[in-house]
């Protein structure tokens, strides 16, 4: 289905950017993936994504340097020839009260998920105008609608996400240019498991505790959103069938915001 496309996913070599990297590279697009991990974990999410049969590069890009991020967009188009699918889903966390939020835990996690996307989308998207054709999916989360205690820093930048979504989207339009977001709520992710215990010493509870009582608590259907979930929503976002979809938040959330 994405025969001939090219991508770039920051913050894919763990979790749903990885899942989001197979699920690309298994529906023919070739991928740029990105990461900070250590050079063994890279390279085991690289051979994941290889073996589905399309190029894969690999940039080491760090969404707190704006420099970098436009070099690895360029570096894409140059090596891979375009850059026609953009998913922004690097992000960190950080839990605490707000009187005892590192100011350092601050700007770095709306550096890495709010204004590394505004990078990556400037650099991107005058290709895909030229084109006239082009998906930007910007990885959400239930928190870009509603708040949790103890996360300022991430709900701002998942609030902002959305809003920046929004505005690109308008921008686009007559481009042939989508631009969406994917709130999730509570994947299983590596970020979901440190947070458990962060969350567990913010609150005075067990890991259990935060599990059932804090996690699970918020989705009505009582499950983890999966990480393949997300990756197929983002193939179905890059399908032609979803060209009419644009400045939306797609909520994955078992019925959190519903509420």
């Amino acid at each position: 289905m994405l025969s001939n496309k090219n991508a770039v996913i920051t913050g894919s070599t763990s979790g749903i950017g990885l899942g989001m990297a197979e699920a690309l590279a298994r529906n023919g697009a070739n991928v740029m993936m990105n990461g900070l991990g250590s050079a063994k974990e890279n390279a085991d999410a690289i051979d994941r994504v290889k073996s589905h049969g399309t190029k894969v590069l690999f940039s080491s890009a760090n969404m707190l340097k704006p420099a970098q991020i436009t070099r690895m967009i360029e570096s894409a188009e140059k090596k891979m020839g375009s850059v026609d699918i953009l998913i922004n889903n690097a992000g960190i966390q950080h839990v605490a009260p707000i009187e005892e939020f590192p100011q350092e835990k601050w700007d770095a996690i709306l550096g890495i998920i709010l204004t590394s996307s505004f990078h990556t989308i400037r650099a991107a998207l005058p290709g895909m105008k030229k084109r006239k054709w082009g998906r930007v999916i910007n990885t959400g989360s239930a928190h870009s609608l509603v708040a949790s205690p103890f996360k300022s820093a991430y709900v701002a930048a998942k609030h902002g996400l959305v809003g920046l979504t929004r505005t690109v989207a308008l921008e686009a339009a007559q481009f042939g240019v989508t631009v969406n977001c994917i709130s999730p709520g509570y994947v299983w992710t590596p970020l979901v498991k440190n947070q458990v215990a962060d969350t567990a010493r913010a609150r005075r509870m067990s890991k259990e505790d935060v599990k059932t009582k804090v996690l699970l608590e918020a989705q009505p259907t009582k499950e983890f959103v999966t990480v393949e979930q997300v990756a197929e929503a983002a193939i179905y976002l890059c399908s032609d069938n979803a060209r009419q979809i644009t400045g939306s938040n797609l909520s994955m959330d078992g019925g959190w915001t519903a509420q």
